[in-house]
């Protein structure tokens, strides 16, 4: 069965890289497909847009209703191909050397498309437990997708048990990885003559002291390091990506944003930041700056807040794949995925996909047919455990 179902892979996977799924459009027609493809073998299927009605989640189902079922979740945007020199088109797929090339071939349609090309099989089977697929919007962009996605199960009272998120590990087995909290904070001040700073609020002046805090506070998160932790580094980053503002070097500054993330090891840390920043600015900056001028202000925008996968001592997600894969030792890793926002719903979660994240968002990203071969072979005892 492997060799035919691994050609309709290859079918399925081209048709998906051909619809651009850039985080920016609409994946719609992806999601149609997705959809019509599973409605033709009985599954249930549940579909929710996002605000713009220009994107979103399907969440189908095969086998028995009830709690205790088993996701196979991937995202289906891809990151632009702008300014990457590709050798043919990136939405155009193409095969050679056993490799398979195109625009999300392994972030993440490959797994997908196995998914898709596994389903026939699994409707055939008499499943004990049911399988459920999610095929998710803008996780390229802050998870916004998943987000919604685990809000509905949560609506609905169902309780999935297990999520495998096929994001690309080489089939190696993740448990842990970094969350990511991205935010941009706006300050307004009052502009003026430089000569007379004291009659102006100067907000770049006070994003560096804002700044000068998130960086102290990044110290502080050194010795916050979980003992036996894992990560590299072991402890919560916190960086500043960007600030502007400002109009002239003799002009008081009236604007200023900075542009800042931090990789929490865990949700505690990310709750330590924000009490701290919060404070700083409520209790020193805010009433500085008024002072002065009342209508001046610090605001500060989530850009997106994706909770990270925390590795746990019982895992019935890591069992289920170790049984299905053979391996007994599972990772952690640096890059962030949709995992988390499943865990913190209450779904034991864990990470094994296709491909390299080493080819992820470069010019001539492939994966490879053995890979695609692996994963199949993984789906395939899937079907056997819960059936």
């Amino acid at each position: 069965m492997r060799s035919e179902t691994l050609e309709n892979t290859t079918r399925i996977l081209s048709d998906l890289v051909g619809f651009p799924t850039i985080s920016a459009d609409s994946n719609l027609e992806m999601i149609a497909y997705a959809s019509e493809l599973l409605s033709a073998l009985g599954a249930r299927l549940s579909m929710t847009l996002d605000e713009s009605g220009h994107k979103a989640n399907l969440f189908a189902t095969l086998g028995p209703e009830g709690d205790g079922g088993i996701v196979l979740s991937g995202h289906s945007d891809v990151v632009p191909v702008d300014g990457q020199e590709w050798t043919s088109d990136p939405f155009a797929m193409r095969e050679a050397d056993g490799r398979l090339y195109g625009r999300g071939t392994c972030d993440m349609k490959g797994f997908i498309a196995c998914t898709l090309a596994m389903a026939p099989h699994f409707a055939e089977l008499d499943l004990k437990r049911p399988l459920h697929f999610a095929f998710t919007y803008d996780e390229e962009v802050g998870c916004f997708g998943a987000r919604a996605l685990v809000e509905e199960l949560e609506r609905t009272e169902l309780r999935p048990s297990v999520a495998i998120i096929g994001e690309p590990t080489m089939m190696r087995i993740i448990e842990g990885h970094k969350g990511c909290f991205e935010y941009t904070t706006e300050f307004r001040g009052l502009a003026g003559h430089a000569s007379s700073p004291e009659r102006g609020v100067n907000a770049v002046e006070y994003a560096v002291r804002y700044i000068s805090r998130l960086m102290a506070l990044a110290e502080e998160l050194k010795t916050r390091a979980p003992k036996g932790n894992r990560f590299d580094p072991p402890w919560t980053t916190l960086q500043v990506g960007t600030i502007s503002g400002g109009a002239a070097r003799n002009v008081i500054a009236d604007h200023c944003s900075v542009e800042w993330e931090m990789r929490p090891v865990r949700n505690e840390d990310a709750d330590f930041v924000k009490d701290r920043i919060r404070t700083f600015v409520e209790s020193e900056l805010k009433p500085a700056m008024r002072a002065v001028f009342e209508g001046a202000d610090i605001v500060t925008h989530v850009i997106g807040e994706v909770d990270g996968l925390e590795p746990v001592t019982e895992s019935e997600a890591r069992q289920i794949v170790s049984e299905l894969t053979g391996l007994t030792e599972a990772e952690v890793v640096a890059f962030g995925t949709e995992a988390g926002l499943f865990q913190k719903a209450g779904i034991s979660s864990v990470i094994c996909g296709p491909g390299s994240i080493e080819q992820a968002h470069k010019a001539d990203e492939f994966v490879s047919l053995e890979q695609l071969d692996q994963c199949l072979g993984m789906l395939e005892r899937l079907g056997r455990k819960v059936s």
